[in-house]
């Protein structure tokens, strides 16, 4: 096995979350009768650059082109993220209006939205096809297929080169990395820039988020091996950016060497990385040490609620959830329903556990005692919407990175 970034074999595994089926694969009633499919889901530390990365790689026709069912615009607060991403990004670069933005793994089309009401051309690529229809729908232009070289060079045929290429939540997801960058170096203007944006791998360990791994997300992303990744390809890192969503991410700006000048943000969390051993052996063992703990204080608190006769359900189920319930090997015996704005996965079931998926509405009617906040990254929007349930005495319970019950 060789790291995916540096090509280095000085691969050690840290995490074993055991095998799981993939986290988007919402089963109809019908498709129950078919057995799931798992996969293992461990994770490497390469001491050579450090990157962590899964070491098993699923392909990736199994999980974007059959029925895939994430959608960026479930939530309000993701979505004024992406306009504030939109907006910020055109300040902070002096993009002039009509200039391409071409984003790669568009999904819906919500980013590229905001950069139309910046006055920007756009152009999607995504190769789930019921979302990349759902986009063109919306009025974006989408290319229903996995980005590379080929794709770069028929939109640099069609509409020229792109001022701006984008990647929320992408990146990581890319096993062949270096084709993705000869794809991006064909596509990208000489003073344009690259913008990804991931869970920053430095929150996962400080806050024990080990529900973000899952088969889609193959590399846990840090300054560290990004830097001399990007220097491979005559590019760099020329500024970095924190924010909030998903528990903790950060946004990182490349663009080719010598042309953006370079924030002292980038040499800052270098340091920070190496200050706090972020990549060390002794801190990736404390981070699994604390993902079993927090295993077994969710499943005692929960085991003790039901022993109590309280009813519980799930609320929202995205991928993450579905790695925090079948790594827990939490099922039907302690979930009665699981519920979900997204019609896409509605009247399903969930992977592995196959819990039925019922719409939020249904946390009303039936009212259980307690409800576990499965998508705690949006927590309070998700507690907002469903003040109701909690007025009516509904407690909700937040399973990261210490499990608590919110009253």
């Amino acid at each position: 096995m060789k790291c995916r970034m540096c090509g280095g074999q000085n691969l050690v595994e840290f995490l074993d979350l055991g095998s799981t089926p993939p986290a988007d694969e919402f089963k109809t009633e019908a498709q129950l009768r078919e057995a799931d499919v798992y996969y293992p889901l461990q994770v490497y530390m390469c001491d050579d650059c450090g990157l962590a990365q899964l070491g098993f790689v699923v392909s990736p026709e199994v999980l974007y082109r059959n029925d895939y069912p994430y959608e960026s615009s479930t939530t309000a607060a993701g979505r004024e993220h992406w306009t504030r991403f939109a907006r910020s990004v055109v300040a902070q670069l002096g993009v002039s209006a009509s200039e391409l933005v071409v984003d790669i793994g568009s999904n819906v089309g919500v980013l590229l939205e905001a950069f139309q009401t910046q006055k920007m051309r756009v152009q999607g690529v995504d190769p789930a096809p019921g979302i990349a229809a759902s986009a063109v729908e919306r009025g974006i232009d989408t290319i229903c297929d996995f980005f590379g070289p080929e794709i770069a060079r028929r939109i640099v045929g069609a509409q020229g080169r792109a001022s701006l290429i984008t990647g929320t939540n992408v990146f990581a997801h890319v096993d062949d990395l270096a084709s993705f960058m000869r794809g991006v170096d064909c596509l990208l203007a000489d003073r344009g820039a690259l913008i990804i944006e991931a869970p920053y791998f430095a929150n996962l360990v400080a806050y024990t988020e080990y529900d973000t791994i899952y088969h889609e997300h193959l590399s846990y992303l840090s300054i560290r091996p990004l830097v001399p990744f990007f220097r491979r390809f005559d590019m760099e890192v020329f500024n970095v950016q924190q924010v909030e969503i998903h528990g903790g991410s950060f946004r990182v700006f490349v663009g080719r060497r010598g042309v953006h000048p370079v924030s002292p943000e980038v040499d800052r969390l270098l340091a920070q990385e190496l200050e706090t051993r972020l990549h060390a052996p002794e801190t990736l063992q404390a981070f699994a040490h604390s993902v079993r703990q927090n295993r077994k204080d969710l499943l005692w608190l929960l085991h003790r609620l039901k022993n109590d006769g309280k009813s519980i359900a799930g609320v929202s189920a995205p991928a993450k959830g579905m790695t925090l319930l079948n790594y827990s090997r939490i099922g039907t015996e302690i979930l009665d329903f699981v519920t979900e704005k997204a019609p896409l996965k509605i009247g399903r079931f969930t992977p592995g556990s196959h819990i039925p998926v019922r719409p939020d509405a249904e946390l009303l009617r039936v009212q259980p005692d307690y409800a576990l906040l499965l998508a705690w990254n949006f927590a309070e929007e998700i507690m907002r919407n469903l003040d109701e349930y909690r007025q009516k005495g509904g407690r909700f319970i937040i399973p990261i990175p210490t499990p608590r019950i919110v009253s």
